[in-house]
């Protein structure tokens, strides 16, 4: 099977915080493993030698990636690489693809991943645009680009049981019939990120740490976080470390949302909390996790999927959640408030007692067994073939 693999890529200056450049990397060697031929179109090569590449123009913002596609690129790039299947990694680009594959006069099959979801449900399940991709109104006709994405593909692809609940509920208020095409495919656990649960105990002397591994946009509820922060180092249990994964990015990107940098000011003020950057590195972005007793998820609401959470559940770090979207399905029920003082509660328990977080610990770890590269390729070429 020849796989051609559209990819987008978000954050070119830091490949190692772009959630689906690291589902690429980790995928694609997988795929080959398995048999199939693969080609990355993409700013930016991803995984091995065994890897087709070719070179795609950087979408310079997060609109330009859903409304720019080159549909002559596309159709020199399919002539040339006589695909069985196309990936479209940026949904919303299906219908140009589509189109492209229409004029190369080739009856590829056309997947699309949904990675990112330009939508969440308020609780009486309205359909709310992403506030992220609102700016200047533009957040309906996102939507609706996703919407017609899915239209076009053969295949829709997603991450959890919750996200495939999601896009069936949308596509059927926008009278998208998805019909069987729907697959739930999990992404990769990243294999460098995956220990056995840590044995340190609570009377070794050192600090507990929990920490906080995700994006600081404000739709990840950042500032729910920092309310919670707040809470958790009043307690004088644990210190916290967040991990500032973007550094510093440039004017155009800032420009569009400056509001990992408002949060990262705020959470810099508070005492008792480390702000620390990986620099790009995976081994010491371990290390980080390596020295945390626990991981706290994101408070964002229409959350499909979440890379940092299985990094630091493979790494054997039982993670405290809100009870929100794929979280609520994936992370231990024993683990999930709702309140603030349920997770101060949560956090200074598995600061402190032994028994609980190691019985967690192996709980987090054993969640992500189904996440290795070589099970998910299998069922990506189950969903695709």
């Amino acid at each position: 099977m020849r796989v051609l693999y559209l990819l987008n890529i978000s954050n070119p200056d830091r490949l190692s915080s772009d959630s689906g450049w690291i589902f690429a990397d980790l995928l694609a060697p997988a795929l080959a493993d398995a048999g199939a031929e693969v080609t990355i179109a993409a700013p930016a090569p991803a995984g091995d030698a065994r890897c087709g590449f070719h070179r795609t123009k950087l979408p310079g913002t997060k609109y330009r990636a859903r409304f720019s596609a080159d549909i002559d690129e596309l159709v020199a790039l399919i002539q040339a690489e006589k695909p069985d299947v196309v990936v479209a990694n940026q949904i919303e680009e299906a219908p140009a693809i589509r189109t492209a594959l229409l004029e190369a006069g080739s009856g590829a099959l056309l997947a699309g991943y949904c990675h990112y979801l330009p939508y969440s449900f308020d609780d009486g399940r309205r359909l709310l645009v992403d506030p992220s991709l609102n700016d200047s109104g533009l957040g309906r006709p996102v939507l609706l680009a996703f919407a017609a994405g899915l239209a076009a593909c053969d295949r829709v692809m997603v991450h959890s049981s919750t996200a495939a609940s999601w896009v069936s509920a949308a596509a059927e208020r926008m009278t998208v019939d998805l019909g069987d095409r729907l697959r739930v495919v999990p992404a990769p656990r990243d294999e460098r990120l995956v220990r056995a649960p840590a044995t340190t105990t609570s009377g070794d002397g050192a600090e507990p740490i929990g920490v906080y591994n995700h994006r600081l946009y404000a739709h990840y509820g950042t500032e729910q976080f920092v309310d919670l922060a707040r809470d958790l180092v009043a307690s004088g249990l644990v210190r916290l470390r967040v991990m500032d994964l973007f550094g510093q990015r440039s004017a155009a990107r800032t420009g569009l949302n400056d509001s990992p940098e408002r949060m990262r000011e705020k959470l810099a003020s508070l005492p008792h909390l480390q702000i620390v950057s990986d620099r790009g590195d995976r081994i010491r972005y371990r290390d980080l996790l390596a020295g945390a007793r626990f991981g706290i998820a994101p408070f964002r609401p229409g959350c499909p999927w979440s890379m940092s959470v299985i990094d630091c559940q493979g790494m054997g770090l039982p993670v405290i959640s809100p009870q929100l979207g794929w979280l609520a399905e994936h992370i231990d029920p024993e683990l999930c408030f709702t309140t603030a003082s349920e997770a101060v509660t949560l956090a200074e328990r598995l600061a402190s007692d032994d028994a609980f977080h190691a019985l967690h610990a192996k709980r987090a770890h054993a969640s992500t067994a189904d996440f290795t590269p070589e099970l998910v390729a299998a069922r990506y070429l189950e969903a695709i073939s």
